[in-house]
């Protein structure tokens, strides 16, 4: 593949990313606590949650392993990131989580294994192929170290918020419980915020437009869902927190 084919790909995606986004935000994502049968055949949330983000880890190994640019410690540093993240997501978060019993659409999975193929096709040939030759001498760069500040604080918000979504509830109970403490006394979903913030660091990194592609692409797939979620806390929970903003406190 030449470099113009692959920059008219990655501009293709990001115009697809942008063009997508308000209609995301018109349309309710059939998963989670929205679930809904009528978007076709359901499988268990937890076997759905590893298929679609565990192919994420294998896809972008391909694109990096691959590709003909020799590797540097920041490549290789970059490349960890993803992995560390990924191999979170897919293989231990699905079973912390108090989901036994719930489904999640087919066509949500495929959905998202198509989205990961091609966003880790973006980030994986950039650093495999065309601009993964980094010096050692950018691990002490302002944009590396601002970035990676960056990172570890959207990690630390996510993990945090997640963990309190997880313990919310004790062995046995069911239904939902209002969270707070810590960002949740100004946002209804932390968790989401932190991996906006996780991958534009990330991207921050990086330092190119494929990277920045990745945070673009998670701003249109997770602001609408936390959108989406605090509508849902407003309209269910007749005590939640009016003053409460949605991802971004005291703006959205």
């Amino acid at each position: 593949m030449t470099t113009e084919i692959y920059y008219y790909l990655l501009y293709t995606w990001i115009a697809v990313g942008i063009i997508a986004f308000p209609f995301l935000l018109k349309k309710t994502a059939p998963y989670g606590r929205h679930t809904s049968e009528s978007w076709g055949p359901m499988i268990s949330n937890q076997l759905g949650w590893m298929l679609q983000e565990g192919v994420a880890p294998f896809f972008i190994s391909f694109w990096f392993w691959t590709g003909s640019l020799e590797k540097t410690h920041a490549s290789y540093f970059f490349y960890g990131l993803y992995m560390t993240h990924y191999i979170y997501r897919s293989y231990i978060f699905p079973f912390r989580t108090n989901t036994k019993g719930k489904k999640i659409p087919l066509v949500i999975c495929g959905s998202a294994v198509f989205f990961n193929f091609c966003n880790t096709f973006i980030l994986g040939y950039f650093l495999g192929n065309i601009g993964g030759n980094y010096s050692d001498d950018y691990f002490f760069s302002f944009r590396f170290i601002l970035g990676i500040i960056i990172f570890l604080s959207g990690v630390f918000i996510n993990v945090k918020s997640d963990n309190m979504l997880i313990n919310l509830r004790k062995p046995g109970e069911t239904g939902y419980k209002i969270p707070t403490g810590f960002l949740f006394k100004y946002i209804s979903c932390p968790n989401l915020f932190g991996e906006m913030i996780e991958w534009f660091g990330f991207a921050l990194m990086i330092g190119s437009l494929s990277a920045y592609s990745f945070p673009l692409w998670t701003i249109v797939n997770l602001l609408p869902r936390a959108l989406d979620h605090h509508k849902w806390y407003l309209q269910k929970l007749a005590d939640y927190p009016k003053e409460r903003k949605a991802v971004i406190p005291f703006i959205l």
